[in-house]
């Protein structure tokens, strides 16, 4: 079917009302979920051919938080969709005033390669519950993965209310020259502008969930060793290839040396002393992406790893010492398993160079120091974080999800996966009992002087 189609085939059937009750998008929710259940070996298989995902990696980091989205949403549904009583302004008596979610209509959801499954299917559970239809764009790239996720949908959902459209760069531009009512795109700063120009010719509201250079700060009086350990653990997970990775670490020049040796320690024990022939550490999607990665470490000084396959796309664990500001590795998003190291001397230059670059989408800190917490969270810009700990804001049900600035618009999980799908209309109910003359023409001096006094 035709883009043009499909598109003004979801309008129609959006118009029926039938996406809008609290019955059908509980249902619908169920059928996504069960849908994921029933489908997780085949999940499990494409995760593995698309990225070398081992079988836990793959339930721990797509299928069972993907699962737990869903029931988040349908656990508190109805709650959700109530409308929210608010007060009434004296200048309105007598009336009552509300706000009404409602949803925004036929959505696009265009989701990235790196978590494939998880990055489609929360957003689309957030569309679900919020009322929408929606086509699902997913990447090219993580092909084996699109193809189960459009055979899982095909047999879930009827197209004139949930698809999927499969392709590169001619579908994506297709798509994004139709008129939507909400977009919802996850990937590069590069193309989320392109999303964001396009949007913009419509007047179509948009999230933007992009990524950047996500700095990790180690302090001289954290813990070293489970610095290291939770470091090494957020970088590697999908060999480096997460949008809330520790991207660089900045670090207290005093301590360095014994990082780089708990690096060592917690790579080896996690991956083996040849991470390259452990059948469950993953690979690099493609080999453009292989090939950057390759050249980004190219005159660095490696202290731990730095062995790549070029057969199997995987690059060890890899740590840099020694690097400038101004080389090629600190002037992009890494997305890989390769770990610069730069040092200071006073927490406010780490500060500094944190706040002279653009906003990045996480912030790590490691220190037991409630002042120097207050300190980098009062004057450091970025999307959300951890103290003491990588990752883990991105699994709370409970806290949203986005970027700020260049790292993105925007957020979900939880309550605001159902808040970004919905519009929220505030609505006014009047008294046809009473209408106090007060605002009418004509305004006389002394209606004017009653006016101040109820403004007042």
């Amino acid at each position: 079917m035709a883009i043009k189609d499909m598109v003004n085939k979801q309008r129609d059937y959006y118009y029926t009302e039938s996406t809008k009750t609290y019955k059908f998008r509980k249902d619908a929710l169920k059928k996504l979920y069960d849908a994921v259940s029933t489908y997780e070996d085949e999940i499990k298989e494409a995760l593995y051919k698309d990225l070398n995902k081992s079988a836990a990696e793959a339930y721990l980091t797509e299928i069972g938080v993907t699962l737990k989205e869903i029931k988040y949403l349908s656990k508190n549904l109805k709650k959700f969709m109530k409308r929210k009583k608010r007060k009434t302004e004296i200048t309105n008596f007598p009336a009552k005033s509300f706000i009404s979610p409602h949803p925004y209509g036929v959505t696009l959801i265009m989701s990235p390669w790196n978590y494939p499954i998880y990055l489609t299917l929360a957003p689309l559970a957030g569309a679900i519950s919020a009322g929408n239809t929606a086509i699902i764009k997913p990447s090219n790239y993580s092909s084996n993965t699109s193809d189960v996720i459009e055979k899982m949908i095909q047999d879930t959902f009827d197209n004139e209310y949930i698809s999927v459209v499969k392709g590169g760069r001619e579908k994506n531009q297709d798509l994004l020259n139709r008129k939507f009512d909400y977009i919802f795109f996850t990937g590069s700063t590069t193309v989320g502008k392109i999303v964001m120009e396009k949007a913009s010719r419509n007047l179509t509201p948009i999230s933007l969930e992009l990524g950047g250079k996500s700095p990790t700060i180690v302090t001289k009086d954290s813990n070293i060793d489970l610095s290291a350990k939770r470091i090494i653990f957020g970088k590697l997970i999908n060999s480096g290839q997460t949008c809330v990775a520790p991207d660089y670490v900045l670090i207290d020049e005093e301590v360095e040396e014994e990082f780089i040796g708990r690096c060592m320690q917690y790579i080896n024990q996690f991956f083996g002393k040849k991470p390259l022939e452990n059948e469950k550490y993953g690979k690099i999607i493609n080999k453009k992406h292989y090939d950057r990665l390759v050249g980004l470490m190219k005159d660095q000084e490696i202290v731990v790893g730095g062995k790549t396959d070029a057969k199997q796309l995987k690059i060890e664990p890899t740590v840099l010492r020694n690097v400038s500001p101004d080389s090629p590795i600190m002037q992009e998003e890494i997305f890989g398993p390769i770990l610069p190291i730069m040092t200071y001397k006073d927490i406010n230059e780490a500060i500094d160079f944190i706040q002279k670059r653009p906003h990045p989408l996480a912030l790590y800190l490691f220190t037991k120091s409630k002042d120097t917490i207050n300190k980098v969270l009062n004057q450091c810009q970025f999307g959300g974080g951890c103290i003491n700990d990588t990752i883990m804001q991105v699994a709370s049900d409970y806290l949203p999800f986005g970027g700020v600035g260049d790292s993105g618009i925007g957020q979900y999980h939880g309550k605001a996966s159902f808040d970004t799908f919905t519009h929220y209309r505030s609505v006014i109910k009047k008294s046809t009992l009473i209408d106090i003359p007060l605002r009418y023409q004509p305004l006389s001096d002394m209606k004017i002087k009653m006016i101040k006094k109820v403004l007042k």
